[in-house]
């Protein structure tokens, strides 16, 4: 697999929701936040995309379209991810994951700091076991890393981040930071 480069540009994706409305990467008038997660069930993951959820006023106030890709199928994610807010898409053959160089490794759940979010995360799940379901199983791969990508209208990347364990993305703060005008702020790959 082949990382994508802050510089690049994409050729245009359709894809479709998990409720099958269509989504368009780029999109002419605003920037998109592509990041993919782990598999629908992964506690660090729903933790980081309810951070996601409730701040999701002030990422569409910085103009950004939100776009989370999970390699999980639609049914999984229907019930783990069919309510949140933005965008959420179904690659349970990780074809986009291999298209943007995103992979799998050991050192997604061996990294001290994927264990604290791990138990940052179940922890509240103890009393829910509907947010457990997908955590022992489903046939997911539990290996994945988490990644990021920022693009521009244009279909440009502006900013990357391929997570070097499963809960290293980046916050709703670096993400808006980042949406700030290119004149104001560097872009790189991150």
């Amino acid at each position: 697999m082949t990382e994508v480069h802050v510089g690049e540009v994409l050729n245009r994706l359709e894809l479709a929701t998990i409720h099958g409305e269509p989504v368009r990467i780029p999109e002419p008038q605003r920037l998109v936040h592509l990041q993919f997660r782990r598999y629908a069930g992964c506690p660090i993951c729903n933790l980081h995309l309810r951070s996601i959820s409730r701040r999701y006023d002030e990422i569409l106030a910085a103009g950004i379209h939100e776009v989370v890709v999970f390699h999980s199928s639609a049914e999984t994610m229907l019930e783990l991810q069919g309510e949140l807010p933005f965008a959420a898409i179904a690659d349970p053959e990780k074809r986009l994951y291999a298209e943007f160089g995103v992979e799998s490794s050991a050192k997604s759940v061996l990294n001290p700091r994927a264990w604290l979010a791990a138990v940052r995360a179940f922890v509240p799940t103890v009393t829910r076991p509907r947010g457990m379901r997908g955590a022992a199983g489903n046939g997911e791969g539990h290996l994945g890393l988490p990644a990021d990508f920022l693009i521009g209208p244009d279909g440009r990347i502006l900013a990357t981040k391929y997570g070097q364990h499963a809960d290293d993305q980046w916050s709703v703060d670096e993400l808006l930071d980042l949406a700030r005008p290119v004149s104001r702020h560097d872009t790189t790959d991150r």
